[in-house]
C-alpha cells in the first residue's frame, strides 16, 4: 500500500451456487461479493483497479463491460471490480441470484459459475483479471459431458492471494 488507502475491508458475502442444469457452477467454492472494498479517488483512472489486482497476482486484466449472456470459465476464476456506474449481475445461471454492484464493489467468480449482466447504467465500467494471469475460455452452457466439465473446474488451482487484500483477505479464509 502507498500513502493512500486503496482497499478497505467492506462487507463480504460468500455464497455457493448449486449446479443449475446447463451451468455447472462450482460445488466447492463460494462466489465472494465485496461491497465497498475498493476505495477509489475521484482522480483515479480505471487502471487503478487493475493495479490493485496485479499487485495481488491477478493479471491478464481488461477494462469494459460484462457480457449480457450467461457464460462461465471452466479453466480459471475471475475477479471483477466496478469503476463507475452500476450493474445487476446474475450469478449461477437463469435460476441463480442477482447482485447489484456499484463503484467500489468487486466480485470473485469461481471457475464454472455462470454470470451475466442483466442490466447496467449507461456509464457502467468495470475491470477484470484472472489469478496468475491465466487465459480464460468462454462457455455458454450445455457444452457436453457434465462430469468432465465438473472435473476440469475442480482442477482449477486455488489462488494464493485474494485479488484485493493479498494473503490476508476473505478469499483465503473462504476458499481453503
Amino acid at each position: 500500500m502507498n500513502d493512500k488507502q486503496e482497499v478497505i475491508h467492506g462487507h463480504v458475502i460468500a455464497e455457493i451456487l448449486p449446479e443449475s442444469g446447463e451451468f455447472p457452477n462450482n460445488p466447492n467454492l463460494p462466489v465472494l461479493v465485496y461491497k465497498g472494498s475498493l476505495f477509489l479517488h475521484p482522480e483515479d483512472e480505471p487502471g487503478k483497479i487493475l493495479e490493485i489486482f496485479d499487485r495481488n497476482g491477478w493479471r491478464n486484466g481488461w477494462e469494459g463491460g460484462i457480457q449480457d449472456v450467461h457464460h462461465y470459465h471452466r479453466n480459471t476464476h475471475e475477479v471483477l471490480g466496478v469503476f463507475c456506474g452500476t450493474v445487476d449481475l446474475q450469478l449461477g445461471g437463469p435460476e441463480g441470484i442477482c447482485v447489484e454492484l456499484g463503484r467500489g464493489d468487486a466480485v470473485v467468480i469461481p471457475a464454472g459459475v455462470a454470470h451475466k449482466n442483466i442490466n447496467s447504467s449507461s456509464d457502467f465500467l468495470c475491470a477484470g483479471a484472472y489469478p496468475d494471469g491465466r487465459d480464460y475460455d468462454m462457455n455458454y452452457g450445455k457444452e457436453g459431458d457434465q462430469d468432465t466439465i465438473v472435473a476440469e473446474i475442480s482442477g482449477v488451482p486455488i489462488p494464493v492471494n485474494d485479488p484485493l487484500f493479498g494473503n490476508a483477505g476473505p478469499l483465503p479464509e473462504h476458499w481453503r
